[in-house]
């Protein structure tokens, strides 16, 4: 290992100092998107921030010469760099575009690149923008229309994986890397950064595998392990979401706590789901509600035990956090918690009176019991952002859904439900949005709801992407980790077209046969 080390080192100063020497803006972000699309950025986090504040100010001096001057593909490009980069680049950007259909088809249809570009710069788009979004539309339409003309063309199969997977909605370490337009001048850059993001996946998987081994090892000597009705869980699935939440190979402590708390909402979930009659959740409920253990002597041990462990576990990670950061939250934590529950137990009383909840209702508290709220408080306090942690910021996770986690618990609640929808896989007794709204709407058929609940899906992540973008009471660092937990939705929840998902997979698989099993 220590070899691959050196050798990381050596490329990095090669990359390093192509980057920070290029005089060309453009041949920057050429460089940046490979660099990002070969998941390699956080070598670069410092040099990429230099470059697009640099070309931001060139830009936004001048956008209408920078258009100009510039071929479609390297102002679509620009601006989706840009704007993943937290920077606010006006969509009047292409307001010269905004053309009817043919003039627009004349002169872009066959620029496959341009197309693409603009495509994925559409996915970008925030409240508001239906020309970016009208554009995006007929950018799908004419890359359609080009491969259905040219399916033996060498750029077809980069074509349709960008139709069906944009960029900004997936996890650049389990996308397809084997077909993608690259403009670097010099073809030694891309065989630099091929082999570093070699070296990088080899360095990770390692990394991955001593974590799922730390994990299991942490789970099997639980209590909870122990009791039969747990016994078959697998934390590997718990640890799927850390792992690929927390991009940067050096976070593998917060990997490896934030599968902790993960763990919980599963056993619980089960516990409500599953195991637990209504009396025996009442009493559980409020036990958390009053975060103490005595008045629950009636409650069978596998409930007893689950308590023990949230109160433990919780008040190690409070602990934790005190250490590192002189800041105990558990209160944060107990108030998250509670929360949980509460939705939890909202969802136990509408599965028993055997009624379906109002749409909205459902989908207010289906927010909530996504359990997404309870992860993201605990990641926001393992990031490494001591001046982040205010009082301004305690009291927003305190007492409301701050929008950016409400965003990802919605896109999380709907895709989740619009997925079962699809499958016809609805193990939820409790119903789903869709059936909530189609029991309130009687004429609509299940192919029209199932378009509204995308629509609201569509307009969920437009809402996510102005949070990020725009200037918020949190950290980029904690904004980003939301960004690829709703990444991870489509992934987790099996959306049988994506392929990514098998990546995913064969990643897991390798973790599991290199650490004897996670059982």
């Amino acid at each position: 290992m220590d070899v691959t080390y050196v050798k990381q080192a050596l490329i990095f100063k090669q990359v390093y100092k192509k980057l920070v020497k290029i005089e060309y803006p453009m041949e920057s972000f050429y460089l940046i998107d490979i660099i990002q699309r070969l998941n390699i950025e956080h070598y670069f986090v410092e040099e990429i921030k230099v470059a697009l504040e640099k070309l931001y100010s060139i830009l936004n001096t001048n956008p209408n010469d920078f258009m100009s001057i510039h071929e479609l593909y390297e102002v679509a490009l620009a601006f989706r760099l840009l704007r993943q980069g937290g920077h606010y680049v006006n969509a009047d950007l292409f307001d010269s575009l905004k053309c009817n259909k043919r003039m627009f088809e004349e002169k872009h249809g066959e620029d496959v690149k341009g197309l693409v570009a603009l495509y994925e710069a559409s996915q970008l788009s925030i409240e508001g923008e239906d020309s970016l979004n009208d554009l995006g539309y007929v950018c799908r339409e004419l890359l359609h229309g080009w491969l259905s003309r040219h399916q033996e063309h060498n750029q077809a199969i980069y074509v349709a994986n960008t139709l069906q997977n944009p960029l900004h909605y997936g996890l650049s370490r389990f996308m397809d890397k084997s077909a993608f337009i690259h403009d670097s001048k010099d073809e030694k850059d891309l065989l630099c950064l091929e082999e570093l993001a070699k070296i990088n996946s080899t360095i990770v998987r390692f990394m991955n595998q001593n974590e799922t081994t730390e994990v299991s090892k942490w789970w099997n000597e639980l209590e909870l392990a122990k009791e039969v009705k747990f016994s078959g869980y697998q934390p590997l699935k718990w640890y799927t979401w850390p792992m690929a939440c927390f991009t940067d190979p050096n976070f593998s402590e917060q990997r490896i706590e934030l599968t902790k708390p993960i763990s919980l909402i599963y056993v619980i979930d089960d516990i409500f789901d599953v195991h637990g009659t209504l009396d025996q959740l009442t009493i559980f409920t409020d036990a958390i509600n009053r975060w103490e253990i005595t008045g629950t002597e009636q409650l069978p041990n596998f409930m007893k035990i689950s308590l023990n462990a949230l109160y433990e576990i919780t008040s190690n990670f409070a602990d934790m956090v005190y250490k590192k950061h002189g800041f105990n939250p558990i209160d944060t934590l107990k108030k998250s918690w509670i929360r949980l529950l509460n939705a939890f137990m909202e969802e136990a009383h509408w599965l028993n009176s055997g009624h379906l909840p109002r749409a909205e209702d459902y989908l207010n508290n289906g927010i909530v019991s996504t359990g997404v709220h309870v992860v993201l408080v605990h990641a926001f306090f393992l990031l490494d952002h001591v001046h982040g942690i205010t009082k301004e910021t305690i009291d927003i996770l305190d007492e409301k859904f701050p929008n950016v986690i409400y965003s990802v618990a919605k896109i999380l609640r709907l895709s989740d439900d619009l997925e079962g929808a699809k499958s016809g896989d609805q193990n939820g007794l409790d119903g789903s949005y869709l059936d909530c709204y189609m029991s309130e709407h009687q004429d609509i058929s299940g192919e029209d709801v199932q378009r509204h609940v995308a629509h609201m899906i569509s307009n969920e992540w437009k809402r996510l992407n102005q949070e990020i973008l725009v200037a918020n009471q949190f950290s980029s660092s904690f904004s980003n980790f939301c960004l690829n937990a709703a990444r991870m939705v489509p992934l987790m929840y099996h959306y049988k077209s994506n392929p990514s998902l098998s990546n995913l997979q064969e990643h897991v698989k390798s973790l599991i046969n290199a650490s004897g099993g996670c059982n």
